[in-house]
């Protein structure tokens, strides 16, 4: 079980600001941004790269989660960012979004 879905089980604690049936959104412990939420499907998708066509749904959904996460934050502009494995900066094998906000940002990112 990896660390988001000991979170999304309550058996960790998180500050969780938004969840619906399909994501949940809660603060990064090592924010990078004055505002900087991960939003994580409730089903366990290891990466972006592993969802399947029967996953379109749930990623729309969490898309959405992302935007109204983001609205109830405050944020009028922010970024979304998906590390997709390891080489990328993935730590954690369940696919997640960071929402990062509440200040400006560069072009380009990395």
């Amino acid at each position: 079980m990896t660390l988001f879905e000991k979170l999304i089980a309550r058996e960790i604690p998180a500050d969780i600001v938004y969840e619906d049936e399909w994501a949940v959104a809660f603060r990064d412990i090592h924010p990078q941004a004055p505002v900087h939420l991960l939003v994580v499907p409730r089903a366990p998708i290891p990466r972006l790269s592993a969802a399947t066509p029967e996953d379109v749904e749930r990623l729309g959904r969490c898309l959405d989660a992302v935007r109204r996460a983001a609205l109830q934050e405050g944020l009028s502009s922010y970024r979304v960012v998906t590390n997709d494995g390891p080489d990328a900066g993935q730590t954690v094998p369940h696919l997640h979004f960071h929402v990062l906000g509440g200040r400006g940002f560069g072009w380009p990112p990395g």
